[in-house]
């Protein structure tokens, strides 16, 4: 396999793997806790925490695949942005 073909299969995986983090923060935190439980507010907490992770991982993997479907489209030369410094003004009245 290339480079580029494990790259594409990375992406589909990174996207893949964001779907199930969003499983993981869509579900309830705690189901059926004893509020006057000690350890109610741990589990909580830990389950809070655990959540948040998830989703600050999602987002950090899904800018990642972004910016390798990205890079893989200008490897190709089908650059999606325009690398220029001046506005779509500037561009245009040429």
């Amino acid at each position: 396999m290339t480079n580029e073909e494990l790259r594409i299969e990375l992406i589909a995986a990174g996207k893949q793997a964001v779907k199930h983090l969003i499983k993981v923060a869509k579900k309830d935190i705690l189901k059926d806790v004893d509020m006057e439980d000690d350890l109610a507010a741990d589990k909580m907490k830990n389950a809070a925490a655990a959540k948040k992770l998830a989703i600050f991982d999602a987002f950090e993997i899904l800018a990642r695949v972004e910016a390798e479907a990205l890079s893989i489209e200008q490897s190709k030369g089908k650059a999606s942005r325009v690398d220029t410094k001046q506005g779509f003004a500037e561009r245009r009245s040429k």
